[in-house]
């Protein structure tokens, strides 16, 4: 089979526009502004706190990545705190994901993930009902939301988030900001990182 490597009229129309990529620059770097102000402010937030963290834990470790294949879209994040070893994970992700949504995620599995569970539930007042879900793939890899991929974490749905936490050896929770979401005008975007963070920290606390 021959593959055919003409253009469409639409294809050449956006490989020739210059201004879109001259955009898609500028936001980029934008982008990269908001999220290393995130990770000032985290910083400060943890410096007050004491974590509940896995052996081997670097409070200063970070990590800010960009990429273009994200399902095919491009993606900018920056992980803070950040551990990965291949049992144990203790991660939060701010993610800002192109035509889908932005994410801020914990993402935790290892020898303390019962501690983790027990918390939660010990705090679930103080966890519940702030726009936080509990992310259902059986990957801590996949990054969207909505019917049978997240469960809110809500007062009514305590037993459904109990019984999807029963055994599991790792767990996600986030919150998901649609890109529409008028913190993306109003130039609130740190000011929601922060918030999230602050809302999952009982799971984290010691």
């Amino acid at each position: 089979m021959t593959t055919s490597h003409s253009f469409t009229p639409d294809e050449l129309t956006l490989l020739a526009d210059r201004e879109f990529f001259r955009k898609k620059a500028k936001i980029s770097l934008k982008i990269k502004q908001i999220l290393e102000e995130l990770q000032e402010r985290l910083e400060a937030e943890i410096a007050l706190q004491s974590l509940l963290a896995p052996e081997g834990f670097d409070s200063q470790a970070r990590q800010f990545v960009k990429g273009e294949h994200l399902e095919d879209f491009p993606y900018q994040y920056v992980d803070f705190p950040r551990l990965y070893t291949r049992e144990t994970k203790f991660a939060f992700r701010s993610l800002i994901w192109w035509g889908h949504h932005i994410v801020f995620a914990l993402m935790i599995e290892g020898p303390l993930i019962k501690q983790y569970r027990r918390n939660l539930f010990n705090r679930y007042s103080e966890v519940a009902d702030r726009d936080l879900c509990l992310c259902l793939s059986p990957s801590l890899w996949e990054w969207k939301y909505g019917p049978g991929l997240t469960l809110p974490i809500a007062r009514s749905r305590r037993s459904e988030v109990a019984a999807t936490l029963d055994h599991r050896t790792f767990f996600k929770i986030a919150r998901f900001l649609p890109i529409d979401d008028s913190a993306m005008e109003t130039g609130t975007i740190v000011d929601e990182g922060l918030k999230a963070f602050q809302a999952i920290l009982p799971v984290i606390r010691t």
